[in-house]
């Protein structure tokens, strides 16, 4: 199976497995809550319309009227500032949900700005944050040879722990800055921050919904705005060190899948040569020579050890051994030695006779079944 296949299937192994958990654990912190909470609203319910003499259905009508003021009760909400306010959280994906279109043309028109607006943000700060990761790479190398490591190269680990300490001091400042004007807590206000730099945007907390602050409060106003893209830009550099580059993982693998099969098909369409080759020249037969040595190093390593005598090549000729003869043949051929003279066991367990070898090694494998080879050095040697 293939690495793309593999790694795809784990991914999807360990997604699912992750909703699971999740799954679990946000059933055993928030069913309860949520029981209680019903419990209550239930019984505050009872009590209004008992005391104001309320049926259902005049309840029901009061509910969906408080549920249409709630966002006028922050302010006006489509004007300039708004407006923009609510382009951000578009393109963004934030989409807090606090505002939203109420004609048929805003919704129209919504759907066609985000189809755009949405990977052309998605782009921007991909690119903004694979710049800031190159400008901090820059710099932490300049600071590490200021410094006189012997290293000054940055490490991924170097960035990946800059890009996590960047993120949680953002995610702090924020959260003290909007504690302090929205009036939550500071936990609360990190919370927002995690949520809306995320990109998840619940909208359980929404910055500029009070005291008309849009229209009232124009440096908070600006402060969010920059915040928020600020924010997404640091998070996107974060996201760009760390998670486009499993991501690139799947295309590197189909790429060199891909030079793979074009060498093999290229080697099955060379084919067989069926003219009658010409006498190669002094070079050519030299450097066939070579090869042909290099393929018999790479045949002979696949063995432990190999008896010297192997190597052997006397000072008049050269032992060659055609492709379909084995080595004892080819002696035998060449009027050298008679194979139970070859092969005959030897004092230091050698299957050669030791007269023949200078330096034996032990031999890994029966001689007799060595796969034929095609070319010996011109000196003695032990592998």
């Amino acid at each position: 199976m293939k690495r793309q296949n593999v790694r795809t299937l784990a991914l999807i192994i360990c997604t699912l497995s992750y909703l699971l958990i999740g799954a679990g654990v946000f059933d055993a912190l928030e069913s309860k809550q949520e029981k209680s909470q019903k419990s209550k609203l239930d019984y505050r319910k009872f009590l209004l319309m008992h005391k104001y003499n309320l049926t259902r259905l005049d309840f029901e009508q009061i509910e969906k009227v408080v549920l249409l003021l709630k966002p006028h009760k922050a302010g006006v909400q489509w004007k300039f500032a708004g407006s923009f306010y609510f382009a951000i959280t578009v393109i963004t994906t934030i989409g807090y949900g606090h505002a939203a279109p109420s004609t048929d043309a805003g919704k129209a028109f919504c759907m066609g700005y985000a189809l755009l607006g949405i990977p052309l943000t998605l782009v921007m700060f991909q690119s903004l944050g694979e710049r800031i990761n190159t400008f901090v790479r820059f710099l932490l190398h300049k600071a590490k040879k200021c410094m006189g490591l012997r290293r000054p190269e940055v490490s991924m680990a170097n960035m990946v722990i800059i890009g996590f300490f960047s993120c949680v001091s953002t995610l702090c400042i924020g959260a003290a800055a909007f504690s302090h004007y929205e009036g939550w807590t500071f936990f609360h206000a990190f919370y927002y921050c995690f949520i809306t730099l995320t990109t998840i945007g619940f909208g359980d907390y929404v910055a500029l919904q009070k005291d008309n602050a849009l229209q009232n409060d124009p440096h908070y106003v600006a402060f969010s705005f920059v915040y928020i893209l600020m924010g997404l830009t640091v998070i996107g550099a974060f996201l760009n060190l760390v998670v486009l580059r499993f991501m690139t993982m799947n295309t590197e693998d189909e790429r060199r899948d891909a030079e793979q099969r074009a060498l093999l098909s290229k080697d099955k369409q060379k084919g067989p040569v069926l003219r009658r080759p010409d006498p190669p020249s002094p070079v050519a037969a030299g450097r066939d020579k070579r090869r042909g040595l290099k393929s018999v190093y790479a045949e002979v390593l696949h063995f432990q050890t190999v008896c010297s005598c192997l190597w052997y090549k006397s000072r008049e000729k050269m032992v060659i051994l055609p492709q379909d003869m084995s080595f004892t043949d080819a002696l035998m051929e060449q009027g050298d030695v008679s194979p139970h003279h070859f092969f005959e066991t030897g004092p230091t367990g050698c299957v050669c006779n030791p007269q023949r070898c200078s330096a034996i090694s032990t031999v890994s494998a029966d001689l007799r079944n060595i796969s034929p080879f095609r070319l010996f050095s011109k000196r003695r040697s032990s592998v």
